[in-house]
Formats: structure tokens, sequence, C-alpha cells
């Protein structure tokens, strides 16, 4: 072979190299993917790049009774993982950002500020919420089907809600809704009682349905105020779009359900005459929530049916190492918070008969914190109820403490 066949050679192999290096990285680009966001427990190797650095100013509005405790759990991982700072409400507000009045910055305990993530129940007040956080925030929130989302709210609020305490059941309200709900009831009455997604979003629950203005304009300036709204019943696709919209990794967007009540307190299904009365009653929850659901969609279609069924494999598999990891053989076991006997890890019951369900501590997960290994860290803090992590991450922060898992 001579000199210049060989260079030739080289030349073909070198273009070779550089073509499948390509193609490798488009592959990753497309699915959002970085080396180490395949393994739910991995440990960052900054010789290897990444596409994007991971978005850390995030703002996710806690909604009523749509899984939203779910995705704040993550959020709170998600924070102490990375050391950054979540805003808390201040201590007259209790967990909530003083809701149901509109939020206002003089709200947040000034021992959490500067804030990267947001994650607590509140009013939405963008203006505010702007005061606050940085420019370059996401800003996510997630919201439910209204007919299921109101007949938890009535199981959940029915001896706390004046107006629903004062029907005999669900399907009484729903028989004559304006016989019980009065717009101006005090201590959150009505805001359970009547559009309570559009009221969490900064909406006037009382305005007229067929104020089709009104609903335009409202559903324009919620689609400029968040990159993403998630659908409760298409949780793990709405994963998907937040996973690739925060460049965060697999192990950053794994999750068990908190905060769901026991099978017994549910109703199996809803007689189509009811469900069809309640969409009616919550019907600018319906306009949003219809709105929001066909975006979710519109957006998974753009990235293409294989792309989003490859990423929900990689999602699932990785959950399922998580579940491995942190309790082996064992299946986690559900349990009613009335018998979680340790306080830590039992969820909050209201005044209601309706039962929470939680988790209770592996025994391979140690609680004192002792283990060094953030495996176990993980797998407790999983389980670790809203208001017990809450408390756990304001005082750490009030307190000038650094994350466990850094």
């Amino acid at each position: 072979m001579t000199l210049s066949e060989t260079e030739m050679l080289r030349k073909d192999l070198l273009v070779l190299v550089a073509v499948s290096v390509l193609l490798i990285w488009t592959m990753y680009a497309a699915l959002g993917l970085s080396h180490h966001s395949l393994s739910p427990f991995s440990t960052r190797n900054h010789s290897q790049p990444v596409l994007k650095p991971k978005q850390t100013n995030v703002v996710f509005l806690k909604t009523h009774k749509t899984g939203s405790s779910t995705m704040q759990n993550l959020m709170f991982r998600f924070a102490e993982r990375h050391n950054l700072t979540v805003a808390f409400p201040k201590k007259e507000c209790g967990y909530m950002f003083c809701y149901p009045r509109s939020f206002n910055t003089r709200f947040v305990h000034p021992g959490t500020l500067p804030a990267n993530i947001i994650t607590h129940h509140m009013r939405f007040n963008h203006a505010e919420v702007r005061r606050l956080m940085p420019n370059n925030t996401v800003y996510i929130t997630i919201l439910r089907e209204p007919a299921s989302m109101f007949e938890s709210m009535f199981a959940y609020f029915k001896e706390t809600c004046e107006i629903f305490k004062k029907a005999p059941s669900l399907e009484a309200f729903m028989e004559e809704p304006q016989l019980y709900y009065q717009p101006n009831e005090p201590n959150k009455g009505s805001v359970a009682a009547r559009n309570c997604l559009t009221f969490d979003l900064g909406g006037d629950k009382d305005r007229p349905a067929t104020d089709a203005a009104y609903v335009r304009d409202f559903l324009a300036k919620v689609d400029r105020s968040f990159s993403l709204v998630m659908i409760a019943e298409h949780f793990d696709e709405s994963l998907v779009l937040l996973r690739r919209l925060l460049s965060w990794d697999f192990d950053d967007v794994l999750y068990v359900k908190q905060n769901m009540r026991t099978a017994g307190s549910k109703r199996t299904s809803l007689a189509p005459g009811l469900a069809s009365k309640m969409r009616a009653w919550n019907s600018l929850d319906v306009q949003l929530y219809d709105h929001f659901n066909a975006s979710l969609w519109r957006k998974l279609a753009a990235l293409g049916p294989a792309l989003v069924a490859e990423e929900l494999r990689l999602l699932r598999q990785a959950q399922e190492r998580l579940m491995q990891s942190c309790f082996g053989e064992r299946k986690l076991q559900l349990r009613s918070a009335k018998q979680i006997k340790d306080t830590k890890l039992r969820p909050y019951l209201n005044d209601n008969n309706v039962d929470i369900v939680g988790y209770d501590l592996p025994d391979n997960v140690s609680h004192d914190g002792s283990s060094s290994q953030k495996v176990q860290k993980l797998c407790l803090r999983l389980i670790t109820p809203e208001l017990q992590y809450s408390d756990l991450l304001r005082d750490r922060e009030t307190s000038g403490g650094k994350s466990t898992f850094t």
C-alpha cells in the first residue's frame, strides 16, 4: 500500500469515527440522555460530557387532589440531592403560602431565601412569584380530570368544608349544588366546592363558563405562565416531558405515590350521570383540563411515539431498579396511616373518616441517618410524607445545615 493510499485510508477512518460519534450524540440528544441517566443511583462522572446543565430554578404549583404530593416529594428529593434552597411558607401560613389568599412574597419564610424551588400550595400570583424567583425559572403544575378530582375533594373535605358538610351525600350535593354552595364561605369552604383548579391557578372560580372571552384569556394566561402542565392520569408521560424540559436524569424523576386514599375509601366507579353533573358544576376546570390534556398529547406527538415509548421504558426500568435496590424481594406495602406507628412516616390525617395510605420503613433502611449510603437515604426520603419532609428541609435550611446527599 502506498503512502498516499495509507493517508487516504486514515482520513476515511477518521471520517467514519466522526460520523459514528455524531450518530451516538444525535441518539442521546433525541432521548435527552446523558451517560449517567440510565441508573437511578448513579454518580456523575465529570469526565463525560453532559448535553445541557440541569435546570435548578423551578416553581411547581401544587394543586389540590391531583397527585401533587407525589410531585412535591420528587421536587424535595431533587433539591436535597443537589443542595438547593426550597422556599417555605412562614410559620403563620402553616404548610401553604397563606392559602387561599393570593400569593405574596411576604408569605415566605425569610430563612429559606434566596430560593431555587417553590413546591407548596398557593393561590398562584405570577407577578409576585416572579419577584421572588430568578429570571430563568421554569414553571410547572399538574391537573386532574375534574369529575374524579371533585369526588376526591368531597370525600376528603366532607367534615371540614361547611358547604360539603351540609349535604348528606355527594349525590345529594350534585342534585342541587346551589342549595348548599355559598361563593364566599369562610375557611376555604367555597374553594374546595367549585372549580378548585381554576382558583389555584389564580382564576375566578365563579365566573360563568359561558363567558367565552374570560375563559379564552385565562387559558392563554396559564399557557404563558407555565412551560408544562402535567396531567395526573398520564403521570409517566408527563414525566417524560418534565425530564426533557429540565434536562434532568431518570434518577431525578423516580417516585412512589404519596397521599393516596385507602382502597376502601374510594368509589370503584362514578355513575355516568353523576360524573356529568360534576363536570357541569366545575365547567371552568373542565375547560382548563381539556385544553392542557390536549396540549400534553401534542407535545408528546411532537417527540414521536417511538421516542416516547423508549423514554417510558427507560423510566419504568429505572423505577424497577429503584424498588429492587430499596426493598429487595419485598414488595413495597401500602398501609393505612392509622396502622403506621412511626410518626415520622405517618401521613397527615384530617378530621374526616377518610384514611390515607403511607409506607412502613423497610428493614434494610436506616432511619437514624447513620448509614452513609445514598441509596438508603433516597429510599427513606421516597416514603417520607409531605409534612415531615417539609419540616426536615425547612429546619435544615433555617439552621444553616447542608444536604446529607452532597
